[in-house]
């Protein structure tokens, strides 16, 4: 099913739509390393306070509007005419990237809430590895979405 009436505004859309993912992914690189960070600093110090503050003005203000941004003007897209050829496996993958990437963010979601508990949720080890999810689906996504593999 397509919607007409998007196709003389495919530019503006993906415009819209690049300018929220590259917002949401800042943020999906930011936030674990902020909890690095924080895992760092004792409970209960001034310091941790702070990193409470940024990570959940981060994840509130700019990632959570860039996600929905990012799925909304992503959805016109698929609705527009012409945009996606259902037969090609090309967007099989970048959907599969998509719901790695929405994944992630509701877990960093769910390990700020438990820093505002005073929790230490993974080890700050285990925060540097995960620091690296973001690179690895945007890796995936772009070649599906540009290259086009199958």
């Amino acid at each position: 099913m397509t919607i007409d009436w998007l196709a003389p505004a495919y530019p503006w859309v993906k415009s819209l739509h690049l300018i929220a993912v590259f917002a949401w992914m800042a943020g999906l690189f930011y936030l674990p390393r902020l909890y690095v960070y924080h895992h760092q600093v004792p409970v209960g110090d001034s310091r941790s306070e702070l990193f409470k503050v940024m990570e959940r003005r981060l994840l509130k203000a700019i990632m959570n509007p860039a996600m929905i941004a990012a799925w909304l003007f992503g959805l016109a897209l698929v609705l527009t005419p012409g945009v996606v050829d259902w037969r090609a496996g090309w967007w099989h993958g970048k959907l599969a990237g998509l719901l790695g990437m929405t994944w992630f963010h509701m877990d960093l979601a769910r390990a700020r809430r438990a820093f505002e508990a005073d929790g230490r949720p993974r080890t700050e080890r285990g925060w540097r590895i995960l620091n690296e999810v973001p690179t690895l689906l945007l890796i995936l996504i772009v070649v599906m979405v540009i290259a086009k593999p199958f």
